[in-house]
């Protein structure tokens, strides 16, 4: 009788173990009515970041009163998976404390996170899950796919940071003057002989000799100027220059045949007011402050003269110092100075350096496009002038090649020397080493530059503030202003923002293509992406480009 008990208790148990089971399976067979949504539909990596926000909606007679279901959140990408936070739900007859599922069916809402590592490029977001009912474990057969992942297109930003040279000070063509002048006496306006016969005219006309036979200067013009002292009444001294205005162009003539000098121009000034000043600027005469007060309280040339004559203790020393010097003309021969070419530059590099001025140098590095010959240039004008713009641009060519700890080495010592672009490019090695806020510290010091704002937008796009980067670069061509607009979803502005048909330019390209569902343009722009072995390899894991694989 005991045995036969115990036989018939052993049948319920299992009995009520296969019906306990039974109902279980039922849960996991009916596994496909759970609706599951994720926003966003594709997974996005931004700052590093993979957050996304999953729906899932239970239908009505689903869930067991008694079960407990368990759902674990893994993303699975190449070379491994990430295991999120589980989320856990309840029959509405558990007592435990996780969200419950009434028989009538429920929506819950779950937040799940990854941080990003290499290789989630290609991945896939599943859930785990397992139900507990009345003391045993049931395991979902199959992971249950969430969502695919993850984009990341942000990750295209250019970070090699926007920075310049100080300009080299280098003129191509160099303006030049030959000049002489012939002085007049007091209210005349005949050229006398030995003004035409002075050490000064001689000088002149060997200059326009010597310009004859030079073939890096040319003759642009001449200007005749006659002017009057300041002494005397207005009008007098109006027609007296005017007077000197022609006699001088006759006296030209007369010492300029067979020299070139140009078109010839001629102008009266009248009362040279401007040279009284400059002279009694440069000079020691007495009261000297007083009268250049009188010619910046006055404007009226009468009232000028009146008041400056009323200081009879310094107007002898002006009679015969001063007044003297201004009547005069003027011979003024323009000529333009033709600096060395770019060729002829890199060959005095070569055979000839020590001739070369710093602007000179600087420019010749500037030309250079090999960064080695570069850097070799700027350390000679270090060696040669040590100047802080030749240090500067050694260190900013070091940053060009790469190398941060020579930029370094080359640039704190220009620290303190009032550079304002010197902020900037310390803030793009610090942006390169991966010190994000150090850089953004930086660049905010000048916010409003063109390189500052355009280094501040390439990290808002690592910060994720894509609306801030786009409005940032709007308009300015900057190599990051087309991924701002396409991680703004601005498409068409994207499109209209490129301008090279690089490998590169053609990535952007088949993303905008591939989010605008034209195969034509994704294919020819993928064609021209190959080229390129990183970017094709890229390609092939992209996420942008999942509806066409």
């Amino acid at each position: 009788m005991k045995k036969l008990v115990s036989n018939l208790l052993l049948i319920a148990a299992i009995s009520f173990g296969f019906a306990s089971c039974n109902q279980a399976q039922k849960m996991i067979d009916a596994a496909d009515q759970i609706n599951i949504q994720c926003n966003p539909e594709v997974l996005e990596v931004i700052a590093g970041n993979i957050d996304a926000t999953v729906s899932v909606t239970f239908p009505p007679e689903y869930f067991l009163p008694k079960a407990t279901l368990e759902v674990t959140p893994v993303l699975l990408y190449v070379g491994g998976e990430a295991v999120g936070k589980p989320f856990t739900y309840q029959g509405e007859k558990v007592t435990d404390n996780f969200k419950t599922v009434t028989k009538n069916g429920a929506t819950i809402t779950e937040k799940v996170h990854f941080d990003y590592v290499p290789g989630m490029e290609k991945s896939e977001l599943v859930g785990r899950a397992k139900v507990y009912y009345k003391g045993n474990e049931y395991v979902y057969p199959a992971d249950i796919k969430i969502a695919d992942g993850a984009n990341t297109t942000y990750m295209l930003v250019n970070t090699k940071g926007s920075y310049h040279y100080l300009p080299d000070g280098y003129q191509e063509v160099i303006p030049e003057t030959a000049e002489a002048q012939i002085m007049y006496l007091i209210n005349s306006a005949d050229v006398r002989g030995s003004e035409l016969r002075s050490a000064d005219v001689k000088d002149f006309q060997e200059a326009l000799k010597a310009l004859a036979g030079d073939d890096r200067r040319e003759v642009k013009g001449t200007e005749i100027v006659a002017y009057a002292s300041p002494d005397g009444s207005e009008a007098l001294n109006n027609r007296l220059s005017a007077n000197r205005e022609k006699t001088a162009a006759k006296a030209f003539d007369k010492i300029t045949k067979k020299l070139n000098a140009g078109e010839v121009t001629t102008k009266s000034i009248g009362e040279d007011w401007e040279g009284f000043q400059e002279l009694v600027n440069n000079s020691n005469i007495e009261d000297k402050e007083l009268i250049l007060r009188v010619l910046s309280m006055y404007s009226d040339p009468n009232v000028r003269e009146r008041e400056i004559k009323n200081m009879s203790s310094v107007y002898q020393s002006l009679k015969t110092n001063i007044l003297p010097q201004l009547r005069r003309a003027r011979f003024i021969t323009n000529v333009e100075y033709t600096n060395y070419t770019a060729e002829e530059l890199a060959d005095l590099v070569e055979n000839n350096i020590d001739v070369l001025d710093e602007p000179a140098l600087l420019r010749a590095a500037a030309n250079v496009k090999d960064i080695d010959s570069k850097i070799a240039i700027y350390k000679q004008a270090v060696k040669k002038f040590g100047t802080d713009k030749a240090l500067y641009n050694l260190g900013v060519a070091c940053l060009e090649k790469g190398d941060l700890a020579a930029a370094k080495e080359a640039l704190n010592k220009v620290a303190d020397k009032g550079f304002g672009c010197f902020d900037n490019v310390m803030g793009v090695i610090a942006m390169r080493e991966g010190k994000y806020a150090d850089a953004a510290r930086l660049f905010a010091k000048h916010a409003d530059g063109g390189h500052e704002k355009a280094n501040l937008a390439a990290l808002d796009i690592l910060n994720g503030k894509y609306a801030d980067a786009a409005a940032k670069l709007a308009g300015t061509g900057d190599h990051n202003e087309t991924l701002a607009y396409i991680l703004t979803n601005q498409l068409d502005k994207a499109s209209e923002s490129i301008k090279g048909n690089c490998p590169y330019c053609n990535y952007k390209k088949a993303i905008i293509a591939a989010r605008k569902g034209d195969v034509n343009a994704y294919n020819a722009a993928m064609e021209i992406v190959k080229q390129n072995e990183k970017l094709a390899e890229r390609a092939a894991n992209d996420v942008e480009f999942l509806k066409f694989r």
